[in-house]
């Protein structure tokens, strides 16, 4: 063979610039014919017994006659090559030769994916998929290529695509550092998922959408494009928009499972394997959903109405007016909820997502989502208590109302009215934790919108939330509490809000108990727990500075006013927040904290308070808060600050009358401070900031 095989092989070699011409669609110069002996010379030059170089010789032309798309490559398609070149692959120590063998079956491949097709029916998928492990990256390449080829041609294509191990495979191969092996592998699994629908759950469950994710920042097209990333990112989008175009399929059959059996106590057994077969699918929508790729691009107007169409069989499962547990289990029932409501909340955290589509969440996701807030189930519960207070914190902020969405808002406030308020107490009143996503989504109904804030009030849940606040308020900066004076904030804060239910509920008392607490933990300044405390004490802050702005002003109208009625209702109402007075040590300690935001609710609430009762807390001006008034007027070098503070201390003195004389031996860094500003010609200085300082400095006898 050694001595007949050069002849004959001969022709081979040239065959392969004849179809290189052929591809051009270019005449090849006259009829050259290859004997039929040459490709048998050439074969038997592929079996186990030859030396090396006449294996890599035969293989090498092969791959080179088969690159072409010739009538030449014909000759090679018999049933027998596809094994013989598998062999030299696997048997061989030299990885040049290993190359060739796995490159020359790639080619034949192109022109009939049946060579390799008998390879796998000869070794078993086993060993194919073990060679994908392989450290040359050549081989991989050739692999996945062959893989996508026994696809795309339907070769073994049943097979494959119901194989698990198969795509898990083909995931693996996602790890390489290679982007033409990760792109070849996105193919593949694009060919298996336009077979197989639901190996695009496994997909999924096996980090399908992290490599995705992965790859999507790394293939920037144009940049690096001899490295593949070209190359990989029109793999990308070929996979991406298939999937894309898979979720209303997915979702659709979803709903048409869960619709044939709607209101049914009992499910067929054909009813219960579709169940089956589609509902574990809902992992896949919940993984699309949590991804930034392809969350923007499902979120459809028709979408979300086939969302909120399946929200409502969940509610019709929940309440049992449908049997799912009897045709696919409790356990998997209740993962088809779980996964239903976090895909929800997944889009429910993304603003750019829901903005174009407010009215449909409104009339199609909020009405199912308030019906299984009273679930009977704690987790159900919880879930949609808080996909409610991330929607309505959308929904009803000023800026989504701003943008000609009123309607909409309004037909929010009437579902509010009508299905949520009137049941809301028995939310508040449950074992924890169900309280603090309940006062949530108070917080978030009340945060920017008015008349929830009246419908609150008119709901008679007053009560029942200073209940919560009773039975918390052992652990002052936990959430529930948070939560609860937040909304205390939010009611409050409201202009023209009627705060004598408020005071009837203990406010006044709660607010003296709760800051007294929370200033003292913010004074400590521990670092977990200051942090809470800070964001609790501006809460209370806010709370007690509308109270006393209230105060003020029903008092000043009195002032203003001619008549004894208003005289009398100011009295009353000073006398119903004096127990208030007690917080002005407090505040005094809190002034120089060095927090802008904490001192500018302190110094109102302070400024405010001592227009009001003047320093009737007999400690008000012990040596303690004569220092920090001292260093507070320090800190705050802004004329306008220092007026203010100025403004308190004259206030504090004079009311203590002529006992004001002994407090310039208890306080001499205030009095050094105060003679500093009386005498200081500094050009910025506010001349009025200068006469009140003598007159503080007067009462004090100096």
């Amino acid at each position: 063979m050694r001595r007949c095989g050069p002849p004959l092989l001969s022709p081979l070699p040239l065959s392969f610039g004849l179809g290189l011409q052929e591809e051009k669609r270019e005449s090849p110069g006259g009829l050259w014919a290859v004997p039929a002996a040459a490709y048998t010379v050439l074969t038997r030059c592929l079996r186990e017994g030859e030396e090396l170089v006449v294996n890599h010789m035969a293989a090498k032309i092969v791959e080179n006659v088969c690159t072409t798309v010739s009538h030449h490559a014909q000759g090679f398609i018999t049933g027998e090559i596809g094994p013989m070149l598998w062999y030299l692959y696997t048997h061989s120590t030299v990885d040049a030769l290993r190359v060739t063998a796995i490159s020359a079956l790639c080619r034949i491949t192109r022109h009939s994916a049946s060579a390799f097709q008998s390879v796998i029916d000869k070794v078993g998928l086993p060993a194919i998929l073990s060679s994908l492990g392989s450290g040359i990256g050549r081989v991989q390449q050739h692999m996945l290529t062959m893989f996508a080829a026994m696809l795309s041609s339907g070769a073994h294509l049943q097979r494959l695509v119901q194989e698990k191990d198969f795509v898990t495979r083909m995931i693996r191969s996602l790890e390489s550092p290679s982007c033409m092996i990760r792109g070849k592998a996105f193919l593949v699994l694009v060919q298996v998922m336009m077979n197989n629908r639901e190996m695009l759950l496994l997909c999924c469950n096996s980090r399908l959408v992290m490599y995705i994710e992965r790859d999507v920042r790394k293939a920037t097209p144009g940049r690096e494009q001899q490295s593949g990333n070209e190359y990989l990112s029109k793999c990308l989008d070929v996979l991406i928009r298939h999937i894309v175009q898979e979720l209303p399929g997915i979702l659709g059959d979803i709903l048409s499972a869960l619709g044939n059996i709607a209101g049914r106590k009992h499910p067929s057994t054909i009813q219960a394997k579709q169940l089956k077969q589609c509902l574990p699918m809902m992992g896949v929508v919940l993984h699309l959903l949590t991804s930034q790729i392809f969350r923007p691009q499902v979120v459809t107007e028709e979408f979300l109405v086939k969302f909120g169409a399946l929200l409502h069989h969940i509610t019709s499962i929940d309440s049992c007016g449908t049997s799912l547990d009897r045709a696919v289990g409790q356990t998997a029932s209740e993962e088809l909820i779980r996964n239903t409501l976090s895909a929800v909340e997944a889009i429910t955290q993304h603003l750019s997502v829901m903005t174009p589509h407010h009215s449909t969440v409104v009339d199609s996701i909020l009405p199912p989502l308030t019906s299984l807030a009273f679930s009977k189930n704690v987790e159900w519960r919880i879930l949609s208590l808080r996909v409610l207070s991330e929607i309505t914190l959308l929904l009803l902020s000023q800026e989504t109302v701003q943008e000609g969405r009123a309607c909409a808002s309004n037909r929010l406030l009437s579902l509010i009215t009508e299905a949520l308020l009137p049941q809301y107490e028995s939310l508040l009143l449950e074992p924890d934790p169900v309280p603090v996503y309940a006062l949530k989504l108070l917080v978030s109904l009340t945060e920017h919108n008015t008349p929830v804030s009246k419908l609150i009030e008119e709901s008679r849940l007053l009560p029942a939330i200073f209940q919560v606040i009773s039975e918390h308020q052992v652990n002052s900066l936990g959430s529930t509490m948070q939560n609860a004076v937040i909304l205390l904030s939010n009611l409050t804060g409201q202009r023209d809000t009627n705060l004598q239910p408020f005071y009837q509920e203990g406010l006044v008392e709660l607010l003296q108990s709760l800051l007294m607490d929370v200033g003292a933990l913010y004074l400590v300044g521990e670092e977990q727990a200051g942090l809470k405390a800070s964001t609790m004490l501006l809460s209370l802050l806010e709370v007690l500075h509308s109270v006393l702005r209230s105060t003020s002003n029903v008092v000043r109208q009195a002032l203003q006013s001619e008549k004894g009625q208003d005289t009398q209702a100011a009295e009353g109402l000073l006398l119903i927040n004096k127990p208030l007075t007690d917080l002005t040590s407090l505040l005094i300690q809190m002034l120089p904290n060095g927090d802008p935001e904490v001192y500018e609710m302190v110094s109102q609430c302070l400024s405010l308070l001592v227009q009001l009762y003047g320093g009737n807390d007999p400690d008000c001006l012990r040596p303690d808060n004569l220092l920090s008034l001292a260093r507070t007027l320090e800190q705050q070098p802004h004329p306008k600050q220092q007026k203010q503070l100025l403004r308190i201390v004259k206030r504090l003195i004079t009311s203590r009358g002529s006992s004001a004389g002994g407090l310039q031996e208890e306080g001499p860094e205030l009095v050094q401070i105060l003679q500093r500003l009386a005498h200081s010609h500094r050009p910025h200085t506010d001349l009025n900031n200068s006469a009140l300082a003598v007159e503080i400095l007067k009462c004090f006898g100096c």
